[in-house]
């Protein structure tokens, strides 16, 4: 689902591009928030209340606010052009939903990984998942009011992150700070894909992805 091949039907219409992006990371990390700030519709979202028969489960140590939790998936779009839309999907942070992770990465250019300074080791399962399987993607510490703050540079040698893969700081409630990692993810991908002519069917363009990167920066 990354891409499709966008080609010129009848001088004036070109087929629509798809972009999928997968936002993971662990238990009340701010996946669903972030998918809210940035759609432009209103996401879909499969958040059930948290019960007591979830606790023995479902760590809360520094969420105890949480009162609901995403039990499938949450989904939403973005509308760049005509012709290019990008759509968002998150992965459930608990252990006993990371089966569905392979399914929601499939056909994905990339995905956010986002942390919780309180919680750090939470978002290691994410990152060992997409490194293990080759998936680009970029470590975004989502700041919460009441969490420390570290240096980006403290946060890669923290998760032990190879100097190639972009850890940022960000505000996942802010639609402009939401938006600038998922800028920040396409340019890291682009950085990691074959050059043309060397991609299987249905892989990003270059061309593609710089145009959305552009014309999401003006958004």
């Amino acid at each position: 689902m990354a891409f499709a091949a966008s080609e010129q039907t009848d001088g004036q219409h070109v087929l629509p591009v798809a972009l999928k992006m997968l936002i993971a990371g662990g238990f009340g990390a701010g996946k669903t928030t972030l998918v809210g700030a940035v759609s432009e519709i209103r996401p879909l979202s499969t958040e059930e209340a948290l019960s007591i028969a979830g606790t023995p489960v479902d760590n809360l140590t520094g969420v105890q606010r949480k009162t609901a939790t995403t039990v499938a998936l949450d989904f939403g779009r973005i509308t760049i052009r005509d012709d290019l839309t990008v759509y968002l999907f998150t992965a459930p942070g608990q252990e006993r939903f990371w089966f569905m992770w392979d399914e929601l990465a499939s056909g994905a250019i990339g995905a956010v990984v986002l942390a919780d300074t309180r919680r750090l080791a939470d978002c290691f399962p994410s990152v060992d998942f997409f490194e293990n399987r080759k998936i680009p993607f970029v470590l975004a510490v989502n700041c919460f009011d009441d969490a420390p703050r570290y240096r980006p540079e403290d946060v890669r040698s923290a998760v032990d992150l190879e100097e190639p893969i972009p850890v940022m700081m960000c505000d996942a409630r802010q639609r402009v700070s939401s938006r600038d990692v998922l800028i920040a993810l396409v340019e890291h991908s682009l950085r990691t894909l074959p050059p043309l002519g060397e991609q299987p069917p249905g892989t990003a363009t270059r061309g593609t992805a710089t145009g959305w990167a552009a014309t999401a920066e003006r958004a």
